[in-house]
């Protein structure tokens, strides 16, 4: 088997790198052992990484390549490596969530996502940086630092995925297993310039999640293009028996909604840059409004609509954070000095909701629900900007001001990115694409959203938008 030797083998796409494997044009072993070579290099700079599976996926690479030898049956990602989030559980690999109290556990089994990949032939190379608990918009934590944004390591790669995305950016992987609790896969994706989408609920059986009926977090794909995340979500979903949501949807082929998709001729697109009083950047707007004509000239109608009862941050917090006290006060309040002040704070803050509180705030998730259905009684897309600004400092504290055109806000969340939350609160699929560059060369994003369970019309619009743009074709200059 030959190798591709330069750079451009770690930008090719999983798709391509499918076939090369399967033409016996790439070896497998060439493969792992060049993307782990990278990792070891780059982790010193990025600190994308909890832990490296160099022996474990090295003796993987060399079972693939047999296979092929062998002439056995190949799965659709056979010998292409994947990181996952270092939230999701991997087999005979530490998974610590993130939090120093975690350090040393090692599931038993697979989480259902990751089982899938395996199944399909994928190569676990590592774990990736989390917040505590996937807590977070900004990937830190006391357990391993900071994890830097390739595109400029003075700017956060964004969270709580963000070890993900830093790493698919700098090409050390081209599929990455991520999660998103309130756009923890689509803000770092926005950060880093690569595609991260949060399926509809139930798209991908969530095995870890302890209020199955109430979850609104994800197990997702990340990846550099449109294809990869369809050829990922491909592998990954179908019913299990461990999530309700997943039982009794129909199949998709991804793959091919992905692989051939037209233009935007009939489709409606109704767009709002933000949120009644939320502010967007001059450099977001000028972006949006580009996005915009782009879906235009593929065919597209384009309507705006007010953002009217999208200030949904108050609600997703009763819920979230009330999730959290549940599961984390216990721990917190055994081992304080082992969390970060800012994670602590945010566990703290959901004492002050009732019962009461929090099933309002589940009555008015319905009602948002029923709220997006209408807009889609109008439109086949909604249309906004993933983030109101490009990524803040490496500093940037969670309960600090933000910084938006030189003038402060109080309340990351629901001014960075107010329209990532509702969508996990109501299981619409929403995507963000990379849609271009700020004037300080940071990687901004559009997030399209789709019908509900309708993820395949999306990703064949993502993938209309992709290529009519070319930004995934732009590297970050590391060195």
């Amino acid at each position: 088997m030959s190798t591709m030797s330069d750079d451009s083998l770690f930008f090719t796409p999983a798709t391509e790198l499918a076939g090369l494997i399967r033409a016996r044009q790439l070896s497998p072993v060439e493969l792992v052992t060049a993307v782990l070579a990278r990792a070891e290099r780059l982790q010193p700079t990025l600190n994308c990484f909890i832990t490296l599976t160099p022996e474990r996926a090295l003796a993987e690479a060399r079972r693939a390549e047999d296979a092929i030898a062998a002439g056995r049956p190949l799965g659709a990602l056979h010998g292409i490596p994947f990181t996952v989030k270092d939230l999701v559980n991997t087999e005979g690999v530490a998974t610590t969530f993130g939090a120093v109290i975690h350090r040393d556990n090692v599931p038993a089994e697979d989480a259902v996502s990751v089982a899938r990949l395996r199944a399909q032939g994928a190569i676990l190379i590592g774990k990736t940086t989390t917040p505590e608990f996937g807590s977070g918009p900004l990937t830190n934590s006391p357990l391993f630092g900071s994890t830097r944004n390739p595109w400029n390591l003075a700017r956060t790669c964004g969270g709580s995925s963000g070890g993900a995305a830093a790493a698919v950016a700098a090409g050390i992987a081209p599929l990455a297993v991520a999660t998103d609790g309130g756009g923890s896969t689509r803000i770092p994706a926005a950060c880093n310039g690569v595609v991260g989408i949060k399926q509809s609920v139930g798209v991908i059986p969530h095995s870890q999640a302890q209020d199955l009926y109430g979850n609104q977090t994800y197990v997702t794909p990340m990846t550099r293009t449109v294809g990869d995340t369809a050829l990922m979500l491909q592998a990954m979903a179908g019913p299990s028996p461990v999530d309700p949501w997943s039982i009794g949807l129909r199949s998709h082929d991804y793959v091919a909604a992905a692989a051939n998709p037209g233009d935007l001729r009939g489709r409606r697109v109704l767009c709002c840059a933000a949120p009644p009083g939320r502010p967007v950047s001059a450099d977001v707007a000028r972006n949006f409004e580009a996005a915009l004509r782009t879906l235009k000239d593929l065919g597209a109608s384009i309507e705006y609509f007010d953002g009217e009862g999208f200030e949904v941050e108050p609600i997703w917090r009763a819920i979230n954070h009330t999730v959290w006290r549940a599961r984390f006060g216990p721990l917190v309040e055994r081992h304080p000095d082992s969390f970060s002040e800012t994670f602590r704070r945010q566990v703290e803050s959901a004492a002050g909701v009732s019962g009461v509180e929090y099933q309002e705030a589940m009555f008015a998730r319905s009602q948002l629900f029923k709220r997006v259905q209408a807009l889609f009684e109008r439109a086949d897309l909604l249309a906004m900007p993933t983030l109101t600004r490009s990524a803040v400092a490496l500093e940037q504290d969670l309960f600090a001001p933000l910084d938006i055109d030189g003038r402060p806000y109080e309340n990351v969340r629901a001014h960075w990115y107010p329209w990532t939350m509702p969508f996990n609160m109501t299981g619409h699929p929403a995507i963000s694409l990379p849609s271009g560059f700020g004037g300080d060369g940071m990687p901004l994003g559009l997030q399209l959203v789709g019908r509900f369970q309708d993820d395949a019309a999306l990703l064949g619009a993502s993938a209309a938008f992709e290529a009519a743009t070319g930004f995934m074709a732009r590297r970050p200059a590391l060195a």
